[in-house]
Protein backbone atom coordinates (compact mmCIF):
# COMPACT_ATOMS: atom_id res chain seq x y z
CA UNK A 1 0.00 0.00 0.00
CA UNK A 2 1.36 3.72 -0.94
CA UNK A 3 2.16 6.01 1.36
CA UNK A 4 -0.30 8.62 -1.05
CA UNK A 5 -3.02 5.53 -0.83
CA UNK A 6 -2.62 4.41 3.08
CA UNK A 7 -3.27 9.14 3.52
CA UNK A 8 -6.35 9.06 1.55
CA UNK A 9 -7.47 5.94 3.87
CA UNK A 10 -6.43 7.64 7.12
CA UNK A 11 -8.55 10.61 5.70
CA UNK A 12 -11.59 8.97 5.09
CA UNK A 13 -11.77 6.99 8.07
CA UNK A 14 -11.42 10.17 10.35
CA UNK A 15 -14.04 11.81 8.37
CA UNK A 16 -16.25 8.79 8.89
CA UNK A 17 -15.62 9.12 13.23
CA UNK A 18 -16.88 12.61 12.39
CA UNK A 19 -19.89 12.13 10.76
CA UNK A 20 -20.38 9.32 12.89
CA UNK A 21 -19.77 11.06 16.16
CA UNK A 22 -21.68 14.14 15.52
CA UNK A 23 -24.67 12.70 13.92
CA UNK A 24 -24.99 11.66 17.37
CA UNK A 25 -27.60 14.08 19.31
CA UNK A 26 -26.57 12.43 22.76
CA UNK A 27 -22.93 13.63 21.40
CA UNK A 28 -23.88 16.85 20.81
CA UNK A 29 -25.51 17.05 24.25
CA UNK A 30 -22.51 16.02 26.30
CA UNK A 31 -19.52 17.69 24.14
CA UNK A 32 -21.31 21.44 24.03
CA UNK A 33 -24.72 21.56 26.12
CA UNK A 34 -23.71 19.83 29.30
CA UNK A 35 -20.05 21.76 30.33
CA UNK A 36 -22.05 25.18 29.76
CA UNK A 37 -24.95 24.15 31.72
CA UNK A 38 -22.89 23.06 34.78
CA UNK A 39 -20.73 26.29 34.43
CA UNK A 40 -24.03 28.17 34.27
CA UNK A 41 -25.83 26.35 36.94
CA UNK A 42 -22.19 26.69 39.38
CA UNK A 43 -21.99 30.04 38.91
CA UNK A 44 -25.31 30.79 40.15
CA UNK A 45 -25.04 28.67 42.90
CA UNK A 46 -21.44 30.74 43.61
CA UNK A 47 -22.81 33.94 42.53
CA UNK A 48 -21.48 37.39 44.10
CA UNK A 49 -23.48 37.77 47.27
CA UNK A 50 -23.50 38.72 50.88
CA UNK A 51 -21.69 36.87 53.54
CA UNK A 52 -24.20 34.05 54.83
CA UNK A 53 -24.67 34.68 58.33
CA UNK A 54 -23.32 31.65 60.91
CA UNK A 55 -25.91 30.12 62.56
CA UNK A 56 -25.24 29.92 66.48
CA UNK A 57 -27.64 28.26 68.89
CA UNK A 58 -27.67 28.41 72.67
CA UNK A 59 -28.27 26.51 75.14
CA UNK A 60 -30.36 26.30 78.47
CA UNK A 61 -28.63 27.23 81.32
CA UNK A 62 -28.50 30.54 83.82
CA UNK A 63 -26.38 32.75 81.47
CA UNK A 64 -27.92 32.24 78.32
CA UNK A 65 -30.27 34.83 78.31
CA UNK A 66 -27.47 36.92 78.81
CA UNK A 67 -25.61 35.66 76.14
CA UNK A 68 -28.73 35.99 73.82
CA UNK A 69 -28.80 39.73 74.69
CA UNK A 70 -25.39 39.89 73.79
CA UNK A 71 -25.76 38.11 70.08
CA UNK A 72 -28.88 39.87 69.05
CA UNK A 73 -27.22 43.11 67.41
CA UNK A 74 -23.87 40.98 66.25
CA UNK A 75 -23.22 41.67 62.54
CA UNK A 76 -23.15 38.03 60.98
CA UNK A 77 -24.52 35.85 63.72
CA UNK A 78 -28.00 34.36 64.26
CA UNK A 79 -28.47 33.40 67.73
CA UNK A 80 -31.35 31.58 69.01
CA UNK A 81 -32.17 29.55 71.76
CA UNK A 82 -32.50 25.76 72.04
CA UNK A 83 -32.71 22.71 74.03
CA UNK A 84 -29.65 20.25 74.41
CA UNK A 85 -31.66 17.23 71.96
CA UNK A 86 -32.93 19.78 69.56
CA UNK A 87 -29.46 21.65 69.62
CA UNK A 88 -27.04 18.35 69.17
CA UNK A 89 -29.29 17.49 66.20
CA UNK A 90 -29.08 20.37 64.76
CA UNK A 91 -25.32 20.51 65.06
CA UNK A 92 -25.22 17.20 63.07
CA UNK A 93 -27.38 17.93 60.21
CA UNK A 94 -25.96 21.20 59.61
CA UNK A 95 -28.45 23.16 60.71
CA UNK A 96 -26.96 24.85 63.43
CA UNK A 97 -22.67 26.28 62.87
CA UNK A 98 -21.80 26.31 66.59
CA UNK A 99 -23.50 25.61 70.09
CA UNK A 100 -22.98 27.79 73.29
CA UNK A 101 -22.99 26.84 76.74
CA UNK A 102 -23.08 29.77 79.02
CA UNK A 103 -22.51 29.51 82.85
CA UNK A 104 -23.96 31.95 85.11
CA UNK A 105 -20.76 33.72 86.24
CA UNK A 106 -19.86 36.49 83.27
CA UNK A 107 -16.09 35.60 84.25
CA UNK A 108 -16.21 31.75 83.67
CA UNK A 109 -15.63 30.64 80.73
CA UNK A 110 -18.49 30.02 77.59
CA UNK A 111 -17.98 26.82 76.18
CA UNK A 112 -18.45 26.34 72.19
CA UNK A 113 -19.22 22.96 70.86
CA UNK A 114 -18.41 22.53 66.87
CA UNK A 115 -17.04 20.18 64.44
CA UNK A 116 -13.63 21.59 64.06
CA UNK A 117 -13.61 20.05 60.42
CA UNK A 118 -16.12 22.08 59.14
CA UNK A 119 -14.58 25.39 58.32
CA UNK A 120 -18.05 27.48 59.08
CA UNK A 121 -17.91 26.13 62.54
CA UNK A 122 -14.48 27.94 63.03
CA UNK A 123 -16.08 31.06 61.40
CA UNK A 124 -19.40 30.71 63.53
CA UNK A 125 -17.34 30.46 66.57
CA UNK A 126 -14.66 33.29 65.78
CA UNK A 127 -17.80 35.58 65.44
CA UNK A 128 -19.94 34.58 68.29
CA UNK A 129 -16.83 35.04 70.33
CA UNK A 130 -15.98 38.82 68.85
CA UNK A 131 -19.79 39.49 69.35
CA UNK A 132 -19.45 38.29 73.18
CA UNK A 133 -16.16 39.56 74.25
CA UNK A 134 -17.06 43.44 72.58
CA UNK A 135 -20.42 42.98 74.60
CA UNK A 136 -18.10 42.43 77.99
CA UNK A 137 -16.53 45.67 77.00
CA UNK A 138 -13.18 44.48 74.89
CA UNK A 139 -11.82 47.58 72.75
CA UNK A 140 -9.63 46.76 69.83
CA UNK A 141 -6.14 48.74 70.38
CA UNK A 142 -5.71 48.93 66.46
CA UNK A 143 -8.13 49.93 64.26
CA UNK A 144 -9.08 48.13 60.97
CA UNK A 145 -11.21 48.12 58.20
CA UNK A 146 -12.45 45.57 55.16
CA UNK A 147 -12.19 45.88 51.84
CA UNK A 148 -14.22 43.15 49.84
CA UNK A 149 -11.73 42.54 46.05
CA UNK A 150 -14.48 41.12 43.49
CA UNK A 151 -12.05 41.58 40.49
CA UNK A 152 -12.72 39.59 37.46
CA UNK A 153 -10.14 36.45 37.63
CA UNK A 154 -10.31 36.06 41.59
CA UNK A 155 -13.77 34.31 41.83
CA UNK A 156 -14.44 30.80 42.23
CA UNK A 157 -16.07 30.77 38.66
CA UNK A 158 -13.13 32.05 37.10
CA UNK A 159 -10.75 29.51 39.12
CA UNK A 160 -14.15 26.67 38.21
CA UNK A 161 -13.76 26.97 33.84
CA UNK A 162 -10.63 26.02 33.21
CA UNK A 163 -11.51 22.97 35.53
CA UNK A 164 -14.25 22.28 33.81
CA UNK A 165 -12.40 22.46 30.22
CA UNK A 166 -9.99 20.20 31.92
CA UNK A 167 -12.46 17.80 32.78
CA UNK A 168 -14.53 17.78 29.68
CA UNK A 169 -11.30 17.44 27.82
CA UNK A 170 -11.10 13.88 29.45
CA UNK A 171 -14.14 12.68 29.97
CA UNK A 172 -14.45 13.74 26.00
CA UNK A 173 -11.19 12.39 25.01
CA UNK A 174 -11.27 9.12 26.60
CA UNK A 175 -15.12 8.07 26.26
CA UNK A 176 -14.64 9.60 22.52
CA UNK A 177 -12.03 6.51 22.00
CA UNK A 178 -12.59 4.18 24.29
CA UNK A 179 -16.11 3.82 23.83
CA UNK A 180 -15.74 4.39 19.96
CA UNK A 181 -13.04 1.35 19.89
CA UNK A 182 -15.39 -0.93 22.18
CA UNK A 183 -18.39 -0.07 19.70
CA UNK A 184 -16.49 -1.06 16.90
CA UNK A 185 -15.28 -3.96 18.12
CA UNK A 186 -19.10 -5.46 19.07
CA UNK A 187 -20.28 -4.54 15.85
CA UNK A 188 -17.03 -6.49 14.22
CA UNK A 189 -16.57 -3.45 12.33
CA UNK A 190 -12.81 -4.20 13.49
CA UNK A 191 -12.78 -7.25 11.76
CA UNK A 192 -13.79 -5.87 8.45
CA UNK A 193 -10.80 -3.48 8.65
CA UNK A 194 -8.34 -6.10 9.55
CA UNK A 195 -9.11 -7.26 6.11
CA UNK A 196 -7.69 -4.29 4.94
CA UNK A 197 -4.19 -2.82 4.40
CA UNK A 198 -4.62 -0.47 7.44
CA UNK A 199 -2.08 -0.66 9.84
CA UNK A 200 -2.87 -0.06 13.41
CA UNK A 201 -0.92 3.00 14.05
CA UNK A 202 -2.69 4.55 11.59
CA UNK A 203 -6.33 3.49 12.69
CA UNK A 204 -5.47 4.35 16.10
CA UNK A 205 -4.09 8.00 14.80
CA UNK A 206 -7.22 8.51 13.11
CA UNK A 207 -9.60 7.81 16.24
CA UNK A 208 -7.19 10.91 17.83
CA UNK A 209 -7.20 13.05 15.28
CA UNK A 210 -11.42 12.93 15.37
CA UNK A 211 -10.60 14.13 19.50
CA UNK A 212 -8.03 16.44 18.46
CA UNK A 213 -10.61 18.42 15.88
CA UNK A 214 -13.13 18.01 18.10
CA UNK A 215 -11.17 19.90 20.74
CA UNK A 216 -11.24 23.37 19.06
CA UNK A 217 -14.86 23.72 18.41
CA UNK A 218 -15.65 22.39 22.63
CA UNK A 219 -12.69 24.78 24.28
CA UNK A 220 -14.43 27.51 22.26
CA UNK A 221 -17.88 26.59 22.81
CA UNK A 222 -17.31 26.76 27.11
CA UNK A 223 -14.73 29.29 26.86
CA UNK A 224 -16.92 31.40 24.80
CA UNK A 225 -20.04 31.08 26.83
CA UNK A 226 -17.66 31.81 30.40
CA UNK A 227 -16.18 34.64 28.69
CA UNK A 228 -19.47 36.52 27.78
CA UNK A 229 -21.76 35.60 29.91
CA UNK A 230 -20.15 35.32 33.16
CA UNK A 231 -17.20 37.74 32.83
CA UNK A 232 -14.43 35.15 33.24
CA UNK A 233 -11.42 36.61 31.78
CA UNK A 234 -8.98 35.33 29.28
CA UNK A 235 -5.34 36.68 29.87
CA UNK A 236 -3.21 34.42 27.87
CA UNK A 237 -3.12 34.32 24.21
CA UNK A 238 -5.90 32.07 22.94
CA UNK A 239 -3.35 30.42 20.74
CA UNK A 240 -1.70 29.37 23.70
CA UNK A 241 -4.90 28.21 25.46
CA UNK A 242 -5.86 26.33 22.55
CA UNK A 243 -2.62 25.01 22.13
CA UNK A 244 -2.85 23.13 25.82
CA UNK A 245 -6.19 22.24 25.49
CA UNK A 246 -4.89 20.26 22.53
CA UNK A 247 -2.40 18.53 23.88
CA UNK A 248 -4.71 17.44 26.87
CA UNK A 249 -7.41 16.27 24.19
CA UNK A 250 -4.14 14.02 22.71
CA UNK A 251 -2.67 13.12 26.21
CA UNK A 252 -6.70 11.91 27.08
CA UNK A 253 -6.94 10.17 23.36
CA UNK A 254 -3.97 8.12 23.70
CA UNK A 255 -5.23 7.00 27.51
CA UNK A 256 -8.41 6.38 26.69
CA UNK A 257 -6.96 3.84 23.56
CA UNK A 258 -4.72 2.33 26.07
CA UNK A 259 -7.49 1.40 28.86
CA UNK A 260 -9.70 0.17 25.84
CA UNK A 261 -7.53 -1.67 23.26
CA UNK A 262 -8.61 -5.09 24.65
CA UNK A 263 -11.52 -4.48 26.20
CA UNK A 264 -14.72 -6.60 24.30
CA UNK A 265 -17.90 -5.46 26.22
CA UNK A 266 -19.29 -1.75 26.91
CA UNK A 267 -19.71 -2.99 30.25
CA UNK A 268 -15.65 -3.55 30.81
CA UNK A 269 -14.84 -0.22 29.43
CA UNK A 270 -17.12 1.65 31.86
CA UNK A 271 -15.71 0.45 34.60
CA UNK A 272 -11.94 1.01 33.57
CA UNK A 273 -13.02 4.40 32.51
CA UNK A 274 -14.48 5.07 35.39
CA UNK A 275 -11.43 3.41 37.19
CA UNK A 276 -9.29 5.87 35.81
CA UNK A 277 -11.02 8.91 35.69
CA UNK A 278 -12.46 9.10 39.35
CA UNK A 279 -9.24 9.96 41.11
CA UNK A 280 -8.33 12.46 38.56
CA UNK A 281 -12.20 14.07 39.22
CA UNK A 282 -11.47 14.06 42.98
CA UNK A 283 -7.87 14.83 43.21
CA UNK A 284 -6.90 17.01 39.79
CA UNK A 285 -8.14 20.52 40.95
CA UNK A 286 -11.71 20.42 39.32
CA UNK A 287 -13.64 21.81 41.57
CA UNK A 288 -10.99 22.89 44.51
CA UNK A 289 -7.55 23.56 44.56
CA UNK A 290 -5.28 20.40 45.00
CA UNK A 291 -3.31 22.40 47.82
CA UNK A 292 -6.09 20.97 50.22
CA UNK A 293 -4.82 17.58 50.25
CA UNK A 294 -1.68 16.89 52.42
CA UNK A 295 1.94 17.84 50.83
CA UNK A 296 2.54 14.12 50.56
CA UNK A 297 -0.57 13.62 48.30
CA UNK A 298 0.26 16.32 46.07
CA UNK A 299 3.29 15.24 44.78
CA UNK A 300 1.42 12.24 43.72
CA UNK A 301 -1.42 14.16 42.22
CA UNK A 302 0.88 16.56 39.84
CA UNK A 303 1.52 14.02 38.08
CA UNK A 304 -1.80 13.05 37.36
CA UNK A 305 -2.53 14.65 33.32
CA UNK A 306 -6.04 16.06 34.58
CA UNK A 307 -3.90 17.84 37.30
CA UNK A 308 -1.42 19.25 34.50
CA UNK A 309 -4.04 20.42 32.02
CA UNK A 310 -5.93 21.83 34.87
CA UNK A 311 -2.75 24.11 36.35
CA UNK A 312 -1.45 24.72 32.89
CA UNK A 313 -5.29 25.99 31.61
CA UNK A 314 -4.86 28.00 34.63
CA UNK A 315 -2.02 29.82 34.54
CA UNK A 316 -2.28 30.52 30.61
CA UNK A 317 -6.13 31.82 31.14
CA UNK A 318 -6.33 33.60 34.07
CA UNK A 319 -2.45 34.56 34.90
CA UNK A 320 -1.40 35.44 31.02
CA UNK A 321 1.29 32.75 31.61
CA UNK A 322 3.16 32.18 28.39
CA UNK A 323 3.71 28.09 26.96
CA UNK A 324 7.25 28.12 27.99
CA UNK A 325 7.06 28.89 31.47
CA UNK A 326 4.14 26.02 31.96
CA UNK A 327 7.12 23.17 30.08
CA UNK A 328 6.71 21.37 33.44
CA UNK A 329 2.85 20.23 33.22
CA UNK A 330 3.00 20.30 29.23
CA UNK A 331 5.78 17.66 29.70
CA UNK A 332 3.65 15.29 32.31
CA UNK A 333 0.64 15.69 29.69
CA UNK A 334 3.25 14.27 26.81
CA UNK A 335 4.63 11.59 28.69
CA UNK A 336 1.30 10.36 29.16
CA UNK A 337 -0.43 10.69 25.86
CA UNK A 338 3.10 8.91 24.66
CA UNK A 339 3.33 6.28 26.60
CA UNK A 340 -0.46 5.45 26.56
CA UNK A 341 -0.44 5.40 22.57
CA UNK A 342 2.65 3.18 23.09
CA UNK A 343 1.42 1.13 25.31
CA UNK A 344 -2.32 0.85 23.16
CA UNK A 345 -0.70 0.05 20.06
CA UNK A 346 1.68 -2.65 21.58
CA UNK A 347 -1.58 -4.43 23.79
CA UNK A 348 -4.14 -3.78 20.67
CA UNK A 349 -5.80 -6.48 18.69
CA UNK A 350 -8.37 -6.27 15.91
CA UNK A 351 -10.54 -8.97 17.37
Amino acid sequence: MSDRARLRAFLALCLARFREGYREPEVLFWAFVFPVLLSGALAVAFRERAPEPSRALVLPGPGSDRVLAALLGAPLVRAEAAGEEEAARSLRMGRADVLISAPADPASPVEYRLDPSRPEAGIARARVDDALQRAAGRRDPVASREVALRDPGGRYVDFLVPGLIGMNLMSAGMWGVGYALVDMRIKKLLKRLLATPMRPADFMLALMANRVVSTFLEVGALLGFASLALGVPVRGALASVLAVALLGAMSFAGLGLAVACRARKIETVSGLMNLVMMPMFVGSGVFFSVERFPDSAQAVLRLLPLTALNDALRAVTLEGAGLLSQWPQLVVLAAWGTVSFALGLRLFRWS
